[in-house]
């Protein structure tokens, strides 16, 4: 579970900072180049990754908390 909340945290740092991968014009969206769209699109997926992330984690805090009293009764 913590590796995949991980991946959530980590995915938008590689994107952004892998900036051969969008330091290009074309394809552009509506008329705007790519590097703009595409960094544009990353707030809204790194939005997403990151509420995904609290709520796996929050899930993983619950289940551990469950398991340690199970435990100790």
């Amino acid at each position: 579970m913590r590796v995949v909340i991980a991946l959530c945290l980590i995915a938008p740092f590689v994107a952004m900072l892998w900036v051969g991968s969008y330091a290009k014009t074309d394809p552009s969206f509506i008329g705007i180049p790519f590097f703009y769209w595409y960094q544009m699109a990353w707030v809204l997926i790194s939005t997403a990754l990151t509420m995904i992330a609290y709520k796996l984690w929050q899930r993983d805090q619950r289940a551990r908390s469950a398991a340690k009293g199970g435990a100790s009764q």
